[in-house]
């Protein structure tokens, strides 16, 4: 329910519908991860939003890297093929810092 909320807040943000993806339930593994996004042009930029502790291994599993997701995190990476490299990580504190306040 709060990834589903998160997602909706995003896709408002962003100015796109978010949808939801049955794929992304308990063991979202590095397998779902290339299914959604092979389900999408090359050059396409794609938002998943779930849940720990298989977002951390999603990462290490695409990319090698270790990652310590906290609620709130973000995690951009780069797809060629079925080898990712991880772009960047920001935490919540580091995202509210980005933020645009009026």
């Amino acid at each position: 329910m709060r990834a589903a909320a998160t997602a909706r807040l995003a896709a408002e943000a962003l100015s796109v519908a978010p949808e939801e993806e049955e794929l992304l339930g308990n063991g979202f593994d590095r397998a779902d991860a290339l299914e959604l996004v092979g389900r999408h042009e090359d050059d396409a930029r794609v938002l998943v939003v779930g849940h720990e502790p298989s977002f951390s291994q999603v990462v290490h599993d695409l990319t090698g890297g270790r990652v310590d997701f906290k609620k709130g995190a973000v995690a951009a990476i780069r797809l060629e093929g079925g080898r990712g490299e991880l772009m960047v990580l920001l935490r919540p504190r580091e995202l509210e810092s980005l933020a645009i306040t009026d």
